[in-house]
């Protein structure tokens, strides 16, 4: 089953010569950075080599969330629930964000705990937050029978459209001055005295001053080929969505054994809460080391297999020459099957907590590859080996909702403005100077 419907986005039919910025990739990264340039005056060029947000960006579970996050993003993140309260206004187009607050459940009293320490990292951007009991959180969620001893409820977080959010970004973008270009990808960047001069896509060549690669879990193999050691590796995350359904939860929940979101439309998107899959390809081997720490502490939650992933990305030219096709041509889109028995349990175990799902109708499920590096903290950082070259990737899970603001950190650091926050965190020299790369658990 193909992947989800995307609102549709013409893009433009006009190579312009020579910008100030060239965009790889409109997932909510690149388009939200776009944005922030376009309306600054800065002359900018977003090309995607498909659709607008056609991969992980609309594949997402849709939330918009600051709870449980590693507390390097939770600044950015903090930003970003600011920026979301005013974009539907700010864009003139609605991504479908409200505030409807999430639900974490915590299932013993060591959770619990666990869930009440990572509280504190919201304290001093006075966010509202607190622990419920395990009877109020029967009288937030009527109608469940879930068994957990208590939750993190945020009122604050919401959620958001995934199949709307990114094209809405983009149009505001083009409406600002942004050239817009779909099916147009970029085979990689050109360098004078080695500081970036312009781009070579696939319909010609375009000058510019700097380059941001948003370019998801694509970013790595376009870096490798011009000499960018950049650790990253997919991960599969399978969904569904239900038909509109009456007397559901309007907040988002997530336990062990599911996750939804209520959707605009009157249904809702399901996952599990833990399950995800790992394709062991060639990367996997270049990468080991640098994900040891990560494979340590998630390993219960992944699901490693050796497939036809492997062969595909076996096959795959890293070497490609700017005047022929290169990968980026040959998959226009990342549209993986989704495994069925992850998303069959999840349902399964959701209609066992909600009785009211009971009756609910799978209407489509789909799948799609997280972009993560091996501390699951995002680069949004210049590349110092190639001046003028920037990378904004490895949102870990994490991109859809704090997009808007990392595209302003992103606009921002091209731009040398003062930073909306520290970018220390996101730097992508961390990976080489030494610093312990760590994977810093959530609560």
């Amino acid at each position: 089953m193909p992947g989800p419907y995307v609102d549709p986005f013409h893009g433009g039919a006009d190579l312009p010569e020579k910008v100030d910025v060239v965009v790889i990739g409109s997932g909510i990264i690149g388009a939200s950075t776009a944005l922030e340039l376009a309306e600054r005056g800065v002359s900018v060029a977003l090309c995607e080599k498909g659709g607008i947000g056609h991969e992980q960006s609309s594949r997402n579970w849709g939330w918009v969330r600051i709870s449980r996050r590693d507390p390097r993003e939770v600044p950015l993140m903090a930003e970003a629930l600011r920026i979301w309260q005013g974009l539907d206004e700010r864009i003139g187009r609605p991504t479908g964000y409200t505030r409807a607050g999430i639900v974490f459940t915590c299932a013993d009293d060591q959770s619990l705990a666990e869930h009440e320490r990572w509280g504190r990292n919201l304290e001093p951007y006075q966010i509202e937050h607190r622990m419920l009991s395990a009877r109020e959180l029967d009288e937030l969620l009527p109608g469940s029978r879930m068994t957990a001893k208590g939750a993190l409820y945020t009122p604050t977080d919401g959620r958001a459209e995934p199949q709307k959010a990114a094209p809405a970004i983009a149009e505001a973008a083009r409406e600002h001055g942004a050239h817009v270009l779909t099916e147009c990808a970029v085979r990689g960047i050109e360098t004078t005295g080695g500081r970036v001069s312009g781009v070579v896509t696939e319909r010609g060549s375009i000058a510019c001053g700097s380059v941001v690669l948003a370019g998801g879990a694509w970013s790595s193999l376009f870096s490798n080929r011009f000499g960018i050691d950049l650790p990253q590796l997919k991960v599969l995350n399978s969904v569904l969505r239900t038909k509109p359904l009456e007397g559901g939860p309007d907040q988002a929940v997530w336990a062990q054994d599911f996750a939804i979101r209520k959707r605009r439309d009157g249904g809702y998107t399901v996952a599990s809460g833990h399950e995800n899959v790992v394709d062991i390809v060639p990367d996997s081997f270049r990468h080991a080391r640098d994900f040891v720490p990560s494979l340590r502490s998630e390993w219960r939650s992944l699901r490693f297999r050796l497939g036809g992933r492997f062969t595909d990305e076996m096959r795959m030219d890293r070497n490609w020459a700017l005047d022929e096709a290169s990968p980026f041509e040959y998959n226009r889109v990342l549209d993986p099957k989704p495994v069925k028995a992850i998303t069959d349990r999840a349902f399964k175990a959701l209609r066992e907590n909600f009785p009211v799902f009971e009756k609910a109708e799978i209407a489509q499920g789909w799948a799609g590859y997280i972009d993560v590096t091996p501390d699951a903290v995002p680069v949004i950082s210049p590349v110092d080996a190639i001046p003028g070259f920037h990378i904004a990737t490895g949102f870990s899970g994490h991109g859809f909702g704090i997009g808007p603001a990392a595209g302003r950190l992103m606009a921002d650091i091209v731009t040398d403005r003062p930073p909306l926050v520290d970018p220390h965190d996101f730097r992508f020299s961390r990976f080489s100077d030494g610093s312990k790369i760590e994977l810093i658990s959530g609560f």
